[in-house]
């Protein structure tokens, strides 16, 4: 196989080689490689000591934080690429970093400390693929197997059991029996790493191709109660739906899948039934209803993105959708879709009937796809005409009105919305003059 290696990092490569060190592109480059992707993130794992790789780079601008742990970042124009020395290392007790680093001259002793045979394999032009752990194999297996013994893998770092998870969901892998076993037995120790570490690997979870199978994966290993545990009321809690027999859990993995890959989107899919099992109630004839479920979802929203460490304008942003995701409009109620759009934005419009599509289909209910498709095509229209929706779309402000005679406060404010409103309901009349008019009747 023919490895199409940037010049940049062939750069960074040939210049250790040359310098008498050995090198080679290592990773999570080359797994992507030998699977046709295109790789994110380019690695030189090398003999050479960060002190070194500093002087051998001394003409190129130089990222050290990592030096401490081995890795100097080479930067370029083209790039950037990290050569990190052979090494081993301990544990993270800090759910950061290796409590000790040591290095080592062998590119064998570096790839055994790492955490998947997929992501142990190295390659330089000069001595080929060096793949001591059967990395391709399982490459071609379809297989996430731990480096060596999966229990020591994952006591060195517990996070590891995520990125299996991940891994495998984001390539539509299986986890090889006795690292899956191994998760299995330490799952709780993933309550040892900070929520920031664990966020990250999750969130790269859910806006991966198969995301419900890396979530069931997430529950099968026992890893669930500890990463989300807010979720597990859902699992084999009737949806309540003539129309199919799914857990709510089953349920949400459906919209999950259904809705795009994007981060905000994809969390509000996860979350958007999540307040069912506490507002489970039966009426008279016997017929469950789950009345404010939308109310509650956006409190453990709320409480779960924030204990993830997730950032405020994630979280809003999340929240939102959730709390409009039963607001199923009518073609012919124009109106109130206009006002949702004014409440949500326009920004965040598509991003909510993306959310209600796939909610309505997997609900399975006609009537509900039929409404979240002709909203989607009512919302698209309103748009392309440019039909008022918002204050600044008013063809009047608070300037025209004072020029006009008005005095400004409380009452402009009323007035300038009952203008709003009436364009909402006859887009027609959202001309200056007309609105003036409008607004001395009004007055007097």
């Amino acid at each position: 196989m023919k490895f199409n290696i940037p010049q940049f990092v062939m750069g960074v490569l040939n210049r250790l080689l040359d310098n008498g060190y050995e090198a080679y592109v290592v990773g999570g480059c080359i797994r992507d490689i030998l699977l046709y992707k295109e790789p994110e993130d380019w690695d030189i794992a090398t003999s050479a000591l960060p002190a070194k790789v500093k002087e051998i780079f001394c003409d190129k601008k130089l990222i050290t934080t990592g030096e401490k742990y081995g890795t100097v970042t080479v930067m370029g124009e083209e790039g950037k690429v990290e050569v990190t020395t052979f090494r081993s290392e301990g544990a993270y007790t800090d759910g950061r970093h290796p409590d000790w680093v040591s290095f080592r001259d062998s590119i064998v002793d570096d790839l055994s400390r790492r955490d998947f045979t997929i992501n142990s394999i190295a390659w330089n032009h000069i001595k080929g693929i060096v793949d001591p752990f059967g990395g391709m194999k399982d490459l071609d297996k379809g297989i996430i197997r731990a480096v060596g013994n999966p229990q020591d893998r994952f006591s060195e770092d517990a996070l590891r059991m995520i990125r299996a998870v991940r891994f495998a969901s984001i390539l539509d892998f299986a986890i090889e029996d006795e690292t899956f076993k191994a998760i299995r037995i330490l799952a709780g120790t993933i309550e040892n790493i900070s929520m920031e570490r664990i966020r990250e690997e999750l969130f790269k979870l859910l806006v991966s191709p198969n995301p419900s199978y890396g979530v069931n994966l997430l529950l099968n290993t026992g890893l669930m109660k500890f990463v989300l545990p807010e979720l597990m009321k859902t699992v084999d809690f009737p949806q309540n739906n003539p129309y199919h027999n799914m857990d709510v859990y089953k349920h949400t993995l459906c919209v999950l899948e259904k809705c795009p890959p994007l981060l905000h989107v994809r969390l509000a899919a996860l979350f958007h039934d999540i307040g069912k099992p506490y507002c489970y109630t039966e009426d008279a004839e016997g017929i469950g209803h789950f009345y404010g479920h939308d109310e509650k979802s956006v409190e453990i929203v709320v409480r779960t993105l924030k204990r993830l460490k997730s950032s405020n304008k994630l979280i809003k942003k999340v929240s939102q959708l959730v709390e409009y995701h039963m607001k199923y409009y009518k073609e012919n109620q124009r109106e109130k879709i206009k006002k949702l759009i004014g409440e949500i934005g326009k920004d965040n419009i598509f991003d909510l009937l993306s959310l209600q599509k796939a909610d309505a289909m997997c609900k399975n209910k006609p009537e509900l796809i039929d409404n979240a498709l002709e909203m989607v095509k009512t919302v698209e229209d309103i748009i392309r005409k440019k039909e008022p929706i918002e204050m600044k779309d008013l063809a009047i402000n608070g300037e025209d009105l004072i020029k006009a005679g008005f005095n400004p406060g409380i009452e402009m404010g009323k007035l300038l919305n009952d203008l709003l409103e009436t364009v909402i309901k006859s887009p027609e009349l959202n001309n200056k003059e007309t609105l003036l008019e409008i607004a001395v009747k009004k007055l007097k």
